[in-house]
Parts: structure tokens; C-alpha cells; sequence
């Protein structure tokens, strides 16, 4: 795998296309039924547990509602909560709770429900999710209020994550830890009723659903009777499994098969705006990472304009900080953005004592500048990962491929075993910047490994002493700044969202509502009749 070139990559992909256009569809969705391939960063989830995982995918979303939902355009709608107010202060927040609203296995959800749940979060490593919330009071049997410790002006985001979607209080309480993995009970469009750990998830239709969110068209029970969610770490399997029917929809297109499907008439292609990056931490405590200027060269010696042209076609954007471009805390400083300079990389090697070889390998002290390069074994990613090896051999450092699946990898990780990775995160908020570099998650999800006392003093005030918006802009502003200063990862590129889906066997609406394809979306699926 090592010293594979960019222009192998690309021939391999021509090839590979050659022999798909070759193929044609065949329609084998069933009456009711729809079989949807996972993207390769919702792949490895080991529970349906809302609160307590750290890992979860589309599937959770069609189990679970969620008190608020979050549209494309940022804004937030009501949906188990029909309405909310915030007190001046921000010290309180008052929601009013649909009536009518019912659990998979028939318990009635209502304020008590969500005095029970909040709780549930404490100790988790999702407790940031409800930390500001002091206590919950029942106002009545419809109406919560949230007694702040402090204000919360990420709160609606917070209550529109998957991580927050409300399981049913009997059967959380009852299972205990093994909840999420055999048994998931939400109020949701759909029912969990097979699990296979990295294999699928099949969900069944809840008739009784009555109350999706505005944000889908259908206000009733879901049209698919079922719906099976698979997990193909190989999205070049994935793609053909699209084209000869074993899936009606594939979330995670790769870029290099989008002209590919465009071309074909019975095929539906839909591109939303990204969440997230793929980026490269850099393992701080590792030698010779632990020295700041081996980390900078490392971080400039990739071109993310190649790697957006070449691997990419031109398909998404250049990543150049931690943030999604929409997030206004990635308006940093200029001089702080992470851009291509192979010869300031080369100089700042020299300036740490790493000398080039003959062979085109640094050496100091008689050692190579030989390191460890892990990634995870989907192809889009990998193919990511040779593209950085050949950048990063360009400027000396020979970095050696190691390819894992996603449970060993977060292994790896928490064993310190790493130097460099290149990984992707999907999240369209300023938190994500706590969840990858706070001192309090070394290993992982902090694959960086890296803890200061500034970078923790700014991590809390922006976390927690942010009283409104503006604050908190300002505050996961200087945080990030902080962080870019400190040369801990070296960001890759800004991805797109590529869905794609058999127009000969399921229609999905013009329209995605919501910044991720989820379940009210799901809700207008059907087959084709």
C-alpha cells in the first residue's frame, strides 16, 4: 500500500468505472421494503443507546424523536415539544409537550418522561449534551421546565441531536447496559427489530405514529413497511450494490462515481451541504510529534487543493481550520489557517534536525523519519490516506499505512498506540472542537492526545460561560485559534453530502429537510408503486 501514487489511485477508479457502466440495474425492492447502505462514518455502531453511545447512525433517528428538530437552514422546529420560551436570564427554559404521543411498547410519553431521561445523562460521555440543566420541574402533565445552572445558548442544537432522542424510561431502566443493543424503544416512525453489530439494522413500520415533524410532507405512519440499514465498509461494494439492486439507496456516494450516476436516467443523485471534515490528528506525546515544529511541517506539507481536485473532483471544499465553513467560530485569524507550504515544511524539518536523505527519507540521529499513518478500512478514506502518504513522502516523512476496522481502531487509539490517523467527523457545531481536544477524552475521541491548561481554560469558557450567542461565537473562536496555533491535526478536506437512490424502485422528496438525510425524510419514502 505504501508509495502508491495519485495517479495509480485514479487509474484504479477509471477502471473500476469501466466495469460498472458495463452493468445495468435490476429493480429488487420489494412491495414496501427499502435496503439503505450507511455512509462510512456512521459505520460501527455497537448500540442503539442514545445516552450513553458515542457512536450512532441514521437508523437511531427513525427509532428515536427528539423534543426539537434542526432544518438545513439552521433553524429549529417544534416536534414532541410543540413550543418552548426562554426567560430573559436564560435561566430557565419552559417547553410544552405534544399530547397523544406514545412509546413503541405503549408507554405514554409526557413530562415525567423527560424528568426521568435528563438524568440519565450524568456520568455519560454525552453529559455536556444537558449539563447546564440544574433540574427538571413538572409544571404539569404536558409542560417541562428546565432549571439552568447557567445560560445555554446551544441548548435547541443540543435537544436536536440524535444523541437526544428519548428512549422509553420502563425499558432504559429495565435493561440497564445491555439497552440499545437487542432492545430500543423510542416514539419514533419506526421499530428496532434486528441488530447485527456491523452487519445491518432492520426497522419496522410504527402504525400508531402520528406526529412527525413539520419538516416532512407526510404526516402520518411512515409509507415503507421496512426499512434495512446495512454496513459495507467497501463504498465501491456499496456503489455496485446500488447498481444491480441489492440497495435502493446508498448515503455516502463517492465523488468518483458521482458523474458515473448522473448519467443514468433511472438513477437520483442528491448533494446537500457537508457536516463535518476529514482531517488528519496529530498525536501529540509521540515522538518526534511532540515537537511543535515536526507538527507544523507535518500540517503544511498537505495540499488540500489536490486533494479536492484530485480525489474529489472538485466535489465539496478545501478544509483549512476545524469547522465547517457556516459556522461563524471558523472566521479565525488568516494567519492561522492551515494551508499547503511544502518549502516552509521542508525548512521547519530542517530546523528541527531532520535532514533529508539520499534515499528522499529524513534522518536524525541515524533514525528515519519513518511514523505511523492508521485509517480506518472504508475506501473513500483509505484512498485518502494513500493520497496524504505520498504528500507527506514529498517533504521526507515516510509515513507507513496501517488499516483497521472501527472498533479496533478507537482501541488503538485509547491505548495510545498512534502517531498519525486520518479520520472524518460529521457535526455542524462549534462543540466539536471540545469533543476532539479536551484533556478530559485522551485516546478518544482526543486522538490528538493533547491537554493544556490554556487549552482547557478556553474550552471553558466557551463550553460554559458563553451567556448568548455572540458570546459564544467569540469565546469557540479564540478557543479554535488556540488550538490552530498549537499545530495538532492537519485538516484535509470538507465534504459534500452524496446520496443517490434507485428512481426505478423508491422516490424520496425534491426537498431534504433537515442537515442531514434522517427520518423525516424517511417518512416520505415510498416505494415505487
Amino acid at each position: 500500500m505504501r508509495n502508491l501514487t495519485k495517479l495509480n489511485l485514479l487509474s484504479r477508479s477509471a477502471m473500476l468505472s469501466v466495469g460498472i457502466i458495463a452493468m445495468g440495474f435490476s429493480s429488487m425492492a420489494m412491495a414496501g421494503e427499502a435496503t439503505v447502505a450507511l455512509p462510512a462514518s456512521e459505520l460501527g455502531a455497537t448500540s442503539y443507546d442514545p445516552i450513553r453511545s458515542s457512536n450512532l447512525n441514521a437508523a437511531t433517528s427513525l427509532i428515536y424523536d427528539r423534543l426539537v428538530e434542526q432544518d438545513a437552514d439552521q433553524s429549529f422546529h417544534p416536534h414532541l415539544a410543540v413550543s418552548w420560551e426562554e426567560s430573559a436570564d436564560g435561566l430557565s427554559w419552559t417547553f410544552k409537550l405534544r399530547d397523544g404521543v406514545k412509546f413503541h411498547d405503549g408507554e405514554v410519553f409526557n413530562a415525567e418522561t423527560i424528568a426521568s431521561w435528563i438524568p440519565d445523562f450524568k456520568d455519560t460521555e454525552n453529559a455536556f449534551l444537558v449539563a447546564a440543566i440544574e433540574k427538571v420541574e413538572v409544571v404539569d402533565p404536558l409542560t417541562v421546565r428546565f432549571v439552568m445552572s447557567r445560560p445555554e445558548p446551544n441548548l435547541l442544537y443540543n435537544l436536536a441531536s440524535t444523541f437526544m432522542g428519548i428512549p422509553g424510561q420502563k425499558s432504559y431502566d429495565s435493561l440497564g447496559e445491555d439497552y440499545g443493543v437487542s432492545t430500543a424503544v423510542g416514539t419514533g416512525p419506526f421499530k428496532l427489530t434486528k441488530f447485527e453489530i456491523g452487519l445491518e439494522t432492520v426497522v419496522t413500520r410504527n402504525d400508531d405514529y402520528a406526529w412527525p415533524s413539520a419538516l416532512s410532507t407526510n404526516q402520518g405512519a411512515a409509507h415503507l413497511e421496512t426499512v434495512t440499514f446495512r454496513e459495507i465498509p467497501d463504498q465501491s461494494t456499496a456503489f455496485l450494490e446500488l447498481k444491480t439492486g441489492g440497495i435502493d439507496v446508498l448515503m455516502g456516494v463517492p465523488t468518483d462515481f458521482l458523474p458515473i450516476l448522473k448519467a443514468e436516467e433511472n438513477v437520483g443523485v442528491i448533494t446537500m451541504a457537508g457536516t463535518g471534515i476529514s482531517y488528519m490528528p496529530i498525536n501529540t506525546t509521540s515522538a518526534p510529534f511532540d515537537d511543535i515544529k515536526v507538527r507544523q511541517a507535518t500540517a503544511l506539507a498537505i495540499n488540500q487543493k489536490a486533494i479536492l481536485e484530485s480525489v474529489y473532483k472538485g466535489v465539496g471544499s478545501q478544509a483549512n481550520h476545524f469547522l465547517i465553513d457556516t459556522l461563524p467560530a471558523g472566521d479565525v485569524n488568516p494567519k492561522l489557517l492551515v494551508s499547503f507550504d511544502a518549502a516552509k515544511s521542508k525548512a521547519l524539518l530542517d530546523e528541527a534536525g531532520w535532514a533529508m536523505g539520499d534515499d528522499g527519507v529524513r534522518m536524525k540521529d541515524g533514525a528515519p523519519l519513518q511514523v505511523k499513518l492508521f485509517t480506518k478500512n472504508d475506501s473513500d478514506l483509505k484512498r485518502l490516506t494513500q493520497v496524504v502518504q505520498a504528500q507527506l513522502k514529498d517533504v521526507g516523512i515516510d509515513a507507513v499505512i496501517t488499516v483497521f476496522d472501527s472498533s479496533t481502531i478507537r482501541d488503538e487509539y485509547k491505548k495510545n498506540n498512534h502517531q498519525l490517523a486520518v479520520r472524518s467527523y460529521d457535526w455542524n457545531n462549534s462543540d466539536i472542537l471540545e469533543w476532539f481536544f479536551s484533556g478530559t477524552r485522551l485516546g478518544y475521541p482526543n486522538v490528538s492526545m493533547w491537554t493544556d491548561e490554556k487549552s482547557e481554560m478556553l474550552k471553558d469558557a466557551a463550553m460554559t460561560k458563553s451567556s448568548t450567542s455572540a458570546e459564544r461565537i467569540a469565546n469557540f473562536k479564540a478557543y479554535h485559534e488556540h488550538l490552530l496555533s498549537q499545530h495538532l491535526f492537519a485538516p484535509l478536506y470538507q465534504p459534500a453530502q452524496n446520496i443517490a437512490f434507485n428512481k426505478d424502485t423508491v422516490t424520496v422528496p425534491d426537498a431534504i429537510r433537515g442537515p442531514r438525510f434522517r427520518s423525516q425524510t424517511f417518512v416520505d419514502i415510498d416505494v415505487v408503486k
